[in-house]
């Protein structure tokens, strides 16, 4: 180990000379000036990262893998809302054809019979809401008990 130190030391370095756009110059200039580095090392750092394939490939393959984790939840999130679309829907048009319209006279008592029954369905929600059941987990759970094995 001590003779690899030695001999990298001894080893005398190739000279590269490269021409840089006006800015990459500065941008160089200033990440050498506030590493208190100079730009050569710099530079060969840049170089030997830019060449290195394991860094871009653990790099690719760690963006590519956090990729999948997204599109898989962006899919559970998509049958999650049309699950839920779909019992709203039906659940309306169960309502509207089950449920006779009102008379005239019977509107102010049914007006506040209606906003004490939202009343409670917000309270009711916020309660389930709250303790973390779902009826998407219901339903779910009932179908895997009524699939026989």
């Amino acid at each position: 180990m001590a003779w690899t130190s030695e001999w990298t030391k001894s080893v005398k370095k190739i000279q590269l000379s490269v021409y840089l756009d006006p800015q990459t110059f500065r941008t160089l200039d200033v990440f050498a000036e506030r590493r208190s580095q100079p730009k050569s090392l710099v530079a060969e750092a840049a170089i030997t990262s830019f060449l290195s394939p394991d860094d871009s490939d653990r790099r690719e393959a760690a963006i590519a893998k956090r990729l999948d984790r997204i599109a898989r939840l962006l899919e559970r999130l998509e049958r999650n809302d049309s699950i839920t679309l779909e019992t709203l829907a039906l659940f309306i048009r169960f309502w509207l054809t089950s449920v006779p319209a009102l008379p005239e006279q019977s509107s102010p008592a049914a007006r506040a019979k209606g906003a004490e029954r939202y009343d409670r369905f917000v309270e009711a929600l916020g309660r389930r809401l709250s303790s973390g059941s779902t009826v998407l987990k219901e339903v779910s759970l009932d179908l895997n008990a009524a699939i026989p094995e």
